[in-house]
């Protein structure tokens, strides 16, 4: 069968951003005793063990983190948004994740939120990973894949490593597969809203959040 070759040209439209960054330095040995300690303060999720602490991100062993990350934040607006209105992404809420072999993070999103966030504190790459999904899963006619690319799937994943910090759309859904490897997987989640006004006057669309 002669295969025909077509020159043609395939644009990614409307796509949904994954940011990925790494911090610039190791984890120090306050940041890690704080995070061993909250460890043994934890409740059950579905699937792992999270923080009880919702704002641990304002803890003073990590004011340095905080510092870094609302300047990763800071980055993905300007990037990304690229807003033409004075307003300021500030992390709301934050907790600690950890995850041991075998155990998982079921599928969610992050309601009243624009961005989300995880920082990996622990993370092994030839394991770890975030798995994300597409909006609207599920077709009424769904055609069998044979090579699957951004423009067909379904789900995407990457592998995570220690230090990385990913940045996403709120409803964008994912999450941890069951765990495999011998390491505490140790992330530090959080949301993003602004503050600052949107929108115009004249379009009566104007809107401040405090």
């Amino acid at each position: 069968r002669r295969v025909l070759i077509i020159d043609s040209e395939i644009h990614e439209l409307f796509t949904t951003p994954v940011y990925i960054t790494k911090l610039k330095r190791e984890f120090t040995s306050e940041e890690n005793k704080f995070t061993n300690k909250i460890k043994l303060k934890c409740r059950q999720s579905i699937g792992n063990r999270i923080s009880n602490d919702n704002y641990i991100i304002n803890n003073k062993e990590y004011s340095s983190l905080r510092n870094e990350l609302n300047k990763i934040v800071e980055d993905y607006f300007n990037k990304i948004i690229c807003p033409s209105n004075n307003i300021k992404p500030y992390i709301t809420q934050s907790w600690l994740n950890y995850t041991e072999i075998d155990q998982h993070h079921h599928i969610h999103g992050h309601p009243n939120s624009l961005v989300s966030g995880v920082l990996y504190i622990n993370a092994d790459k030839d394991n770890d990973k975030i798995k994300f999904y597409a909006g609207g899963r599920f077709n009424t006619i769904e055609i069998e894949t044979e090579k699957f690319n951004k423009c067909n799937s379904k789900s995407w994943w990457f592998p995570v490593e220690t230090g990385q910090v990913f940045l996403f759309p709120s409803y964008l859904e994912h999450c941890v597969e069951i765990k495999q490897g011998k390491n505490t997987r140790i992330s530090l989640a959080f949301n993003v809203f602004i503050k600052g006004m949107i929108g115009s006057n004249d379009g009566l669309t104007e809107l401040t959040l405090p």
